[in-house]
């Protein structure tokens, strides 16, 4: 028996949803608020009914009968470090979203919503790999400063997504698999998956390995101690170059792989040789991680928007092909990527993981 489910997404300005029968999309949309709408709330949590709303609106619009849903899956936020899986939303875990566990972002509001919806029909509800999946192995969080151990924060959704889809299409478990998994977007995370579990990843929030769109990624540490302590910056503008204008956005101005590929094609030298370290940053986060699984790489997976990029692709594969196969997977479909998670425990396929 097919399974119908509401798939929630939210964002900074926008609500997406997706109505799913199965895998298959019966329809998508992307709400958008504006400043002014979402200014007038104080916290994330007290935007839920704001939002709940209009997302009942639209359904009534697309005369969808919200009784024939058999689970509603929202996307997860900032909870407690946890293992990768889909998560039914407990009372535990719906007070550690409303508060903001690790802190208050727009994808708070995936579980919160679920868990209203669901339960006013009577159907259960979920999240599946948030931001905050932590399967580092014990010696992966040493920095060097007992302060500061590194963390786990990454594009779970997508990476899990695509590794249990190479997985499935190959016939071989996921949890059988040693995987390097490079998503390439607004930032960029590169994981070790060994046999299930991302033992080590580069943080694609704080400043960790290759630079990005957006971010900065790795900078020297001393000079970025004399940055701090120059009284030139705030510490909210020390963070905006770092995360936000840094990478593209602070050598050319745009955060778009499209642009600096038409710059490049119009003979920009300066925007080839940035694109070219890119290229030589995340091949040295692939070998970085290659020695994490002592060699044994089963594939290579690329995914992302920049998975689109050709010239991208081609340059990581000149440099890391040695190690083993590509699989390229371009974009990120975390609709799709929400749903499987929910059906892979309604068909009983997966447990639901305890919160």
């Amino acid at each position: 028996m097919s399974i119908k489910s509401l798939i929630i997404n939210p964002g900074s300005t926008s609500t997406k949803i997706g109505v799913f029968e199965d895998e298959t999309l019966l329809f998508e949309e992307t709400l958008r608020h504006s400043t002014e709408e979402i200014g007038r709330y104080a916290t994330i949590a007290d935007q839920k009914e704001f939002r709940k709303e209009i997302i009942m609106n639209l359904l009534k619009e697309k005369d969808f009968d919200i009784n024939s849903l058999g689970m509603v899956v929202g996307r997860g936020g900032m909870l407690k470090p946890i293992p990768g899986g889909t998560y039914e939303v407990t009372d535990e875990l719906l007070h550690d979203l409303e508060i903001g566990k690790q802190g208050q972002h727009a994808s708070n509001l995936g579980g919160m919503l679920a868990r209203e919806i669901g339960d006013s029909i009577g159907v259960k509800s979920f999240i599946v790999d948030p931001v905050v999946v932590d399967e580092l192995c014990d010696v992966a969080r040493y920095s060097g400063v007992p302060e500061l151990p590194r963390t786990s924060v990454f594009h779970a959704l997508n990476q899990k997504a695509v590794a249990k889809r190479y997985a499935k299409e190959t016939g071989v478990k996921y949890d059988s698999l040693n995987l390097i998994v490079v998503h390439m977007g607004g930032g960029v995370s590169v994981g070790a998956h060994k046999e299930g579990q991302v033992i080590d990843v580069f943080n694609a929030l704080d400043g960790d390995g290759a630079f990005s769109p957006e971010r900065a990624g790795s900078a020297p540490s001393g000079a970025l101690i004399k940055m701090c302590f120059s009284g030139k910056y705030t510490e909210q503008e020390i963070y905006k170059k770092f995360v936000g204008n840094g990478g593209f956005n602070a050598y050319i101005g745009t955060n778009d792989m499209r642009d600096v590929e038409k710059l490049v094609d119009e003979g920009d030298a300066k925007a080839r040789e940035i694109r070219d370290a890119f290229i030589f940053q995340v091949a040295k986060d692939i070998g970085s991680m290659a020695c994490v699984l002592k060699g044994k790489v089963d594939r290579i997976i690329v995914t992302g928007g920049i998975a689109y990029d050709k010239a991208v692709v081609e340059g990581l594969k000149e440099a890391a092909e040695w190690i083993a196969p590509f699989t390229v997977y371009p974009g990120e479909d975390e609709l799709l990527a929400l749903v499987q998670g929910g059906l892979r425990v309604m068909n009983k396929e997966e447990e639901a993981k305890v919160y």
